[in-house]
C-alpha cells in the first residue's frame, strides 16, 4: 500500500467515521491508508478524555497542530547549495 500523507480533510473524516463507532480497518480502507496510520493518528490527537464508549477522545484539529508543529521543529533537510550541509547561512539584512 503507497504512503499517504493525511490531510485536515482526511482527519475530520476520521473523526465522523471514529465517532460513527466504525472499524479502524473500515477507517482504513475509506480512506485509502494502512490501519497502523490510522491507530497512530488516533494517537496523534488524543486529547486525554474519555468519550461515550469509553475510548481515548479524538480531535482533528489537535492532530493537525501536532503535526505541523512536527514539520516546523524537522526544519530543512534539504542539503545547501553551496556545499555547507550543517552550517548556518549568514544573512547581513
Amino acid at each position: 500500500m503507497p504512503v499517504k500523507c493525511l490531510t485536515l480533510k482526511d482527519r475530520r473524516a476520521i473523526a465522523r467515521m471514529y465517532e460513527g463507532n466504525v472499524r479502524v480497518l473500515d477507517i482504513a480502507v475509506k480512506i485509502g491508508c494502512h490501519p497502523s496510520t490510522i491507530y497512530d493518528e488516533l494517537r496523534r490527537g488524543d486529547t486525554g478524555e474519555l468519550d461515550e464508549q469509553q475510548r481515548p477522545r479524538y480531535d482533528p484539529d489537535l492532530a493537525q497542530r501536532n503535526v505541523q508543529a512536527s514539520i516546523r521543529r524537522r526544519g530543512n533537510r534539504k542539503p545547501r547549495a553551496n556545499g555547507s550541509e550543517g552550517q548556518p547561512v549568514r544573512r547581513d539584512c
